[in-house]
């Protein structure tokens, strides 16, 4: 089996480490980037399986990153997870209109982060 490639755009070092040891430890390889602009580009030049995307960006927010991905035909069926700190009623709901698959709140939960991503990829083989 391949491994697993997962883009994750997100500002935050902090969270980029987090979610960077949980992936390591679960077999995958992940992309980093710390803007949306930066994402679109690795999400078009690298096709990963899931990509996992912070809302709130210091470029562009992450309903327009989402947006975009959608639009273009190289990414319009990535699966993509938002993982933010937009956790009032509606917040889940707009990132789904925008082109989300899942969402997860922040504090990221490393069980619940990986049980959103388990819904859209295999479990890479460790």
């Amino acid at each position: 089996m391949s491994t697993t490639v997962v883009l994750y755009i997100e500002d935050n070092p902090d969270n980029m480490l987090l979610v960077e040891r949980l992936l390591i430890a679960r077999g995958c390889q992940m992309l980093k980037a710390i803007n949306g602009s930066t994402g679109i580009e690795l999400a078009l030049a690298h096709n990963p399986q899931i990509i996992l995307l912070d809302i709130n960006l210091p470029d562009i927010d992450g309903y327009e990153v989402a947006r975009r991905l959608r639009d273009a035909p190289q990414t319009a069926t990535i699966p993509i997870v938002a993982v933010t700190a937009n956790a009032l009623k509606g917040d889940a709901e707009k990132a789904i209109a925008a082109g989300c698959d899942g969402y997860v709140s922040k504090p990221i939960n490393l069980r619940d982060l990986w049980n959103a991503m388990l819904q859209f990829i295999e479990a890479p083989s460790t």
